[in-house]
């Protein structure tokens, strides 16, 4: 079994390697043709993400409620004040680790159930695809706040079907925190798995036949396949994904908002996006809303670098 999966490796990486990679030449640099042509959707981009990532984090600097929003007291300089209170808040700090376990339970249940539709894509009829890519992109294409109502009726406690086909009687899925992480973690990875199932998809038809068969002629499974084929050449897409998966999983708030009712019963389901539209709007504590905000930016930001980081490093290696 191991001379097998050696077999794997070692063809995957010839075809890899035969495979001709655009070059730049020696001692030459790229011009700024490539800048260029990216300047209008980085001036796009500057314009919708700058100026609102540069007003939040002013906001967080000051003392600003709803008394200096409505002009009756002075705004005062807070400094670093509004993020010493935060950090001092032991509950900031639950709902960051409720946050962050939350977010990477939906991340791996999306790729994992993204992934394996993608590779069922690749061994069913053209009449079966079509009518499972249909059913993703309606999922995808569902609005957060309609998907949610939608899953509350299914898990609904008085007439709900899921309770009436599990024998649950009037089981209240909300109630429970874990059973409404639970809930609200379906509904996402239900919305956010056809993303990755159309990305890895298209991956994998991209991959080439021969490296395949001569696989399958080693005697490798479908498991050793996927493992030792399929996921190394679909590193760079995998990546990306989850990138994407780990952005969009960590600022939930839509979801968690409507199926738990602003946050669960005494706050035991929130997560940070509704937490600061606690603290903004609810409690008129804008400076702290925002420090929360420019957290929840740094975190993903050094997310995002470390996974780029990772992935240059693995294609050197490579």
């Amino acid at each position: 079994m191991v001379a097998q999966d050696t077999a794997v490796v070692e063809r995957t990486r010839t075809a890899r390697s035969t495979a001709p990679a655009p070059r730049t030449p020696r001692g030459r640099r790229p011009g700024p043709a490539p800048w260029l042509l990216l300047a209008p959707a980085l001036v796009v981009l500057g314009g919708l993400l700058a100026y609102p990532v540069y007003q939040l984090g002013l906001i967080s600097l000051f003392h600003y409620t709803q008394a200096q929003v409505s002009g009756g007291e002075p705004t005062t300089f807070e400094g670093l004040g509004n993020y010493a209170e935060l950090f001092g808040d032991d509950r900031f700090w639950q709902v960051l680790r409720d946050t962050v376990l939350f977010a990477a339970a939906c991340v791996v249940c999306t790729l994992a159930v993204g992934c394996a539709l993608a590779v069922l894509l690749t061994r069913v009829r053209a009449v079966p695809r079509l009518a499972l890519m249909l059913a993703a992109l309606g999922a995808w294409a569902t609005p957060a706040v309609t998907g949610s109502t939608v899953w509350l009726l299914l898990f609904d406690a008085d007439f709900g079907p899921v309770n009436r086909v599990l024998g649950l009687g009037d089981h209240a899925w909300t109630y429970g925190r874990l059973s409404a992480f639970f809930l609200v973690l379906l509904e996402v990875v239900w919305c956010s798995f056809p993303f990755v199932m159309v990305t890895v998809y298209a991956g994998i038809r991209a991959v080439p036949s021969e490296v395949l068969e001569a696989a399958a002629l080693d005697g490798a499974s479908q498991w050793r396949i996927w493992r030792s084929v399929l996921a190394p050449m679909l590193r760079p897409i995998l990546v990306v994904v989850t990138i994407q998966s780990v952005i969009w999983d960590f600022k939930v708030f839509t979801q968690i908002y409507v199926m738990t009712g602003g946050g669960g019963i005494a706050g035991q389901n929130l997560v940070l996006n509704v937490y600061a539209y606690q603290q903004a709007f609810a409690s008129s504590q804008y400076s702290l809303g925002a420090a929360i905000g420019v957290v929840m930016l740094l975190i993903l930001l050094a997310v995002t670098l470390v996974y780029l980081r990772l992935l240059r490093r693995q294609g050197e290696e490579w």
